[in-house]
């Protein structure tokens, strides 16, 4: 942490789905302009701690805040809207297109036609989509095409904070290096503070500045990569990068 702002804290939180315990006492701060990538097997509550910081579930114990301002029932819509949320294969309905996908939020929120299309057209030049593609529905998309989309439809309130929830496990090997450069060069460009949900820690080693491991409800280790590749604190974090194969990986720049 470089001492900024935390745009992004969760304290004690702590989430029970009957005898299953998602997400032991926690406590996790993403500062602005970061991204943390949080890696972990199924199940180990990492999209649990998503759909807790954007009010989708309630807390059992402990407090999330947004830029500021704690997630409550009262808060949670409309902090939502300062939130960009991208799901895998781009979480897009079938019976609209592209277009109507993008701008959904947007249109619902009042923007004129002549203001979303123009910031869909800054958008579109920033993920590589032109063309007739916007016309088209989902099911006339490659996955790729709907990843950028969705990814469209998340940026289009400039929000200042996105949530990737395993946002690229549905591409194959190609189209998903691909993106993930692209996603990278976004969040460069862009400063925004970014939450990456991935079991995948090659994407995250590439994608984020830092990497929390999370095993069974609880973050185990928190680093950069090379932090954790050189000193993994618990065997767990250790097995997780060695089974990984995790001596191809591009380098981190």
């Amino acid at each position: 942490m470089t001492g900024r702002e935390a745009a992004i804290v969760l304290r004690d939180v702590s989430k029970t789905y009957g005898e299953k315990r998602a997400v032991l006492p926690t406590d996790l701060e993403v500062e602005s302009g970061h991204c943390l990538a949080l890696v972990g097997a199924s199940g180990s509550g990492k999209s649990t701690l998503l759909r807790l910081i954007l009010g989708l579930v309630a807390t059992d114990t402990g407090s999330v805040s947004l830029l500021g301002e704690r997630v409550s029932i009262k808060t949670a819509v409309t902090l939502r809207r300062r939130i960009g949320y991208v799901i895998q294969d781009g979480g897009l309905f079938p019976h609209l297109s592209a277009r109507h996908n993008a701008t959904l939020v947007a249109r619902h929120i009042g923007w004129s036609d002549a203001r979303c299309e123009e910031r869909l057209s800054e958008l579109a030049l920033m993920v590589g989509l032109s063309g007739d593609i916007w016309n088209r529905y989902p099911v006339e998309l490659s996955g790729g095409e709907r990843q950028r989309v969705g990814l469209v439809r998340a940026l289009m309130l400039d929000p200042p904070v996105l949530l990737l929830d395993e946002p690229l496990g549905a591409l194959d090997p190609v189209r998903r290096a691909h993106l993930q450069e692209d996603l990278r060069n976004i969040f460069r460009k862009l400063g925004k503070t970014v939450l990456l949900v991935t079991h995948d820690m090659e994407e995250a080693a590439y994608l984020a500045d830092e990497i929390a491991v999370m095993h069974e409800g609880v973050v185990l280790q928190r680093g950069s990569f090379d932090e954790l590749r050189a000193q993994p604190s618990n065997p767990i974090v250790a097995d997780f990068l060695r089974r990984e194969r995790l001596s191809g990986l591009r380098a981190p720049s």
